[in-house]
């Protein structure tokens, strides 16, 4: 089982541009258009697949919102870090 960072490791290791709120890491990705947007959640999907380790995904117009949190544990892994980083390499 997977070990509930603390407040301090997790801001330590906050992939650029997200956002730590209470058991969830978040960041809204900007884009010129909705299927821009599409296309980058449908990249997203694809690493999530590959990591087992799914978030949660709001698409809006020009913005795309993900949320990692590790719900075994309801906080916050090593692997979200991971999957964010990865998202990161997606934009």
């Amino acid at each position: 089982m997977a070990n509930v960072l603390s407040d301090e490791e997790i801001e330590r290791s906050l992939p650029d541009g997200w956002d730590h709120e209470g058991s969830e890491i978040v960041r809204t990705y900007e884009f010129d258009d909705y299927l821009d947007g599409v296309t980058f959640t449908n990249a997203v999907a694809e690493v999530a697949e590959e990591q087992q380790h799914h978030p949660t995904i709001e698409i809006e117009y020009g913005t795309v919102t993900v949320r990692f949190t590790t719900h075994e544990v309801d906080g916050i892994t090593k692997r979200d870090l991971r999957s964010a980083g990865l998202c990161n390499d997606e934009y």
